[in-house]
């Protein structure tokens, strides 16, 4: 009878001792390198390119962001350009020429920077291959995912196209501006409207700033 309540309790100890044993494992979440989802990293070189992306509040353009971490304990550097690299090479960049200090062991976030805009044919959900160049003669070729200028990454895109001039109201004729030649014009029309100029209203209404509410 003895023998037999021994093993009942032992047995008992091993089943609460479970859920303990089972959290004292290898591989934790808190012992991994933190990555951010949406950003893309390069630790390959001295300067480590961490969590990029390209910021897109609309279609066409957008603003290059990252963070740059220089591993040297002794030398600094320079980021000295950003350009499309592949079948993105076409990418127009602004500025193209660069001079972002990197300093020994230093971190740079280049949204505190002047922004490093881009153009082109593109659109929230791709992922566009850039080339970084460094003043050490070092590039790094990454695919940069294009996010949507929303939430966390909101207002980090100032490549934002303003309302063009030409659409204010004040350029459209006014009630009291009639055409001597006895046509009628209304007041939101401009009778001087060529078949090129409706085109690049159509184009420039194709790039509204991308809606957050429905992603």
């Amino acid at each position: 009878m003895q023998t037999r309540r021994s093993l009942r309790l032992v047995a008992g100890a091993l089943v609460l001792a479970l859920p303990l044993l089972g959290s004292c494992g290898f591989g934790k979440a808190t012992d991994r390198v933190y990555t951010q989802a949406a950003g893309t990293n390069d630790r390959t070189g001295e300067v480590q390119v961490l969590s990029a992306v390209i910021v897109a509040a609309q279609p066409d353009s957008g603003t290059f962001v990252a963070s740059l971490s220089n591993t040297s304990s002794k030398d600094d550097f320079q980021l000295t350009g950003v350009a499309g690299a592949g079948e993105w090479s076409d990418l127009k960049v602004d500025p193209s020429d660069l001079s972002i200090d990197i300093p020994a062991r230093g971190f740079v976030n280049l949204v505190q920077e002047d922004p490093v805009t881009l153009t082109g044919d593109f659109e929230a959900g791709q992922a566009a291959e850039l080339t970084l160049t460094f003043d050490n003669g070092a590039t790094v070729t990454m695919d940069v995912p294009i996010v949507f200028a929303c939430n966390t990454y909101a207002g980090l895109d100032p490549s934002q196209q303003e309302p063009s001039e030409s659409a204010s109201p004040t350029d459209a004729p006014s009630p009291g501006d009639v055409p001597t030649d006895g046509t009628t014009v209304s007041p939101t029309e401009s009778p001087s409207e060529s078949p090129s100029e409706s085109e690049s209203s159509a184009a420039q209404a194709a790039q509204e700033p991308y809606n957050c509410a429905t992603g």
